[in-house]
């Protein structure tokens, strides 16, 4: 298949004229991979069985890992869902659009496979403009995963896209890097109190502000689950780079001598941590460093890229320090704990 490529950062004045042709491409039933401020996604017609079997088919996903809808407007959210309680209204004024998924009772308009067979379905607007756009030009809600392999690094940009699903997918349009750099928060509003499954770019502690306590499922707090999963992530193995990646719980000395140790036996190392971390490492002919930033917003927005970045070849192990689990650390470690085969304690 010959994968089209709409590189809207290049050419801002055919932006318009881009995001309808790949809005045609979804109304004929094809798939089309495109940003939100979250990472680009891979997207179909939720209303055709036939169009979102192609995202499973491209990714190489399976097929009980429900799928999220993506709409322009809340009355387009609300046209797919029933029974919406009170709470999700404050919800949707204070943090959509954006990085927030909404988990609700589904009236059947999206497609059965886009729910995986369950009662529920999540529905998000995103607030990337690139997005909206899309999703407005063709009229429909757009269902969409990441746009990866699946168990891959989710992408956040066009080139990570086109690294993995070039030759598998109609198109991609190229909208830029992403800017949150997790997924979205997504929370079960099927019974009285909002509950987290997956943990996102809304924190607990912001949606607490807004509608005061919210749980976390138990399945995320233990990392998986056996049952059919309610939402992506909670199943499955994800994000995990082409080398193997340890987890190094303890402070800059510890992974130190863990490098250290690692060099005597002969391996490269890559070494995955924040700017202040870095600075603060010796550095070896055999380590190969990749900054994250500073901030956890920063951890955040770079953790994917840095995931990617190193190869077969180059590294034989990636180490990756840890990080608080408050606020947007909390998703951070969801995915670090995901990707990696081994957490190392001081």
């Amino acid at each position: 298949m010959d994968t089209r490529r709409w590189n809207i950062v290049k050419n801002i004045n055919k932006s318009n004229e881009m995001i309808q042709e790949a809005a045609n491409y979804l109304i004929i039933g094809d798939t089309v991979a495109f940003p939100t401020e979250t990472v680009y996604g891979l997207g179909a017609d939720a209303t055709n069985k036939d169009a979102v079997a192609k995202i499973f088919q491209a990714k190489g996903r399976p097929q009980d890992n429900p799928l999220i809808a993506h709409v322009a407007t809340k009355e387009q959210l609300l046209n797919l869902v029933t029974n919406v309680p009170d709470y999700v209204d404050r919800l949707i004024e204070t943090f959509s659009p954006g990085p927030i998924t909404y988990v609700l009772p589904s009236n059947g308009v999206c497609a059965e496979n886009v729910t995986a067979g369950l009662s529920t379905i999540g529905v998000r607007i995103p607030s990337h403009p690139v997005a909206l756009a899309l999703i407005k030009a063709c009229g429909l809600p757009i269902a969409a995963p990441s746009a990866n392999i699946s168990g891959k690094p989710s992408p956040t940009t066009a080139d990570h896209v086109w690294e993995d699903l070039s030759g598998r997918i109609a198109g991609v349009v190229d909208g830029g890097p992403t800017g949150v750099g997790v997924e979205s928060t997504v929370i079960d509003c099927t019974q009285d109190i909002p509950v987290i499954l997956r943990p996102g770019g809304i924190t607990l502690e912001e949606l607490e502000v807004v509608v005061g306590k919210v749980l976390i499922d138990p399945a995320f707090e233990k990392g998986e689950t056996k049952e059919k999963p309610k939402a992506p992530g909670m199943k499955y193995k994800h994000y995990a780079p082409e080398v193997p990646m340890w987890l190094i719980d303890g402070d800059f000395k510890h992974m130190q001598q863990v490098i250290n140790n690692l060099i005597a036996d002969g391996k490269s190392v890559g070494v995955l941590a924040n700017r202040n971390t870095l600075e603060r490492l010796s550095s070896e002919e055999k380590v190969y460093a990749h900054s994250l930033g500073e901030s956890l917003e920063d951890v955040a927005a770079n953790l994917y890229d840095g995931l990617r970045s190193f190869k077969y070849g180059e590294v034989d192990i990636i180490l990756c320090e840890t990080y608080q689990e408050i606020g947007i650390g909390l998703a951070i470690m969801n995915r670090l704990k995901k990707a990696a085969s081994k957490l190392i304690h001081e």
